[in-house]
């Protein structure tokens, strides 16, 4: 009877009930970090091959009552060397986004408006900047299906941001593991703008799993933008609370 019990129950979670279970695993298994700073790469390349190379430093902290916060800082080179970038997710709400550029020597709020722009001229619009906060989103689970021979959960998200540059995204997310391996984003008119791979993950602090590289793929223009991430250091004590205030932008970390 018991087996009976569940094989219903199953039998009627709707694939929005299941869209969601699977993200708030997602969510669940990534909480208690608290605090992580990392070295960053980022490779700009054009549909005719051109490269650039930009060193950023990334600072994140853990949200509790609210959204994840992260600050990045570039060093180089000398053209956006000192630019920092502040983002506060919310979990409800738009998130909170300041952009500092020493040439103008003044901090640019981003509005909610404008967040489908160009990060910093990477194929990473200013809303992907942002943590994917579990309440941001509605779901729907799609099917299971082998990615890179990892089984994996296929689901939809769909933003509930009135001004998301985005109709749905598509996620492949390990059905083991609970990480994402692949995202592709529809735009409003529903054409596949871009997608973005998660690849060589590494297990931290014994339980949070972190991409040693990320590679967004513009499907129109052909640019392309990978993020090589190192040296991860997690409840690093240099990563500060005061580090994540608008007002401090502009000073050096």
């Amino acid at each position: 009877m018991l087996s009976l019990i569940v094989a219903l129950t199953a039998w009627a979670e709707t694939a929005e009930e299941k869209g969601l279970e699977i993200a708030r695993e997602m969510e669940r298994r990534d909480m208690g970090w608290q605090s992580v700073r990392a070295d960053l790469t980022m490779i700009l390349a054009d549909r005719q091959g051109e490269v650039s190379t930009r060193q950023i430093r990334f600072f994140g902290r853990e949200g509790t009552e609210d959204g994840d916060r992260s600050l990045l800082v570039f060093d180089s080179p000398l053209d956006v060397k000192g630019s920092q970038f502040l983002s506060l997710s919310h979990k409800r709400g738009d998130d909170d986004q300041w952009l500092y550029l020493p040439a103008l020597k003044r901090v640019k709020r981003i509005s909610a408006a404008n967040k489908g722009g160009a990060f910093m001229g990477s194929e990473f619009a200013y809303e992907d900047m942002g943590a994917p906060e579990l309440e941001k989103y509605d779901y729907k689970y799609l099917r299971q299906e082998p990615y890179q021979n990892r089984m994996s959960f296929v689901i939809e998200r769909y933003p509930k941001d009135e001004h998301s540059l985005y109709s749905r995204q598509v996620a492949w997310i390990d059905k083991e593991l609970y990480i994402p391996w692949q995202v592709e984003y529809y735009n409003r008119r529903g054409e596949h703008l871009k997608t973005l791979t998660y690849r060589k993950y590494k297990k931290y602090l014994g339980r949070f799993w972190r991409p040693g590289e990320m590679e967004m793929v513009n499907h129109r223009s052909g640019k392309v933008t990978r993020l090589i991430w190192q040296n991860y250091r997690f409840q690093d004590p240099e990563v500060k609370d005061e580090m994540f205030d608008s007002q401090g932008l502009g000073y050096s970390h």
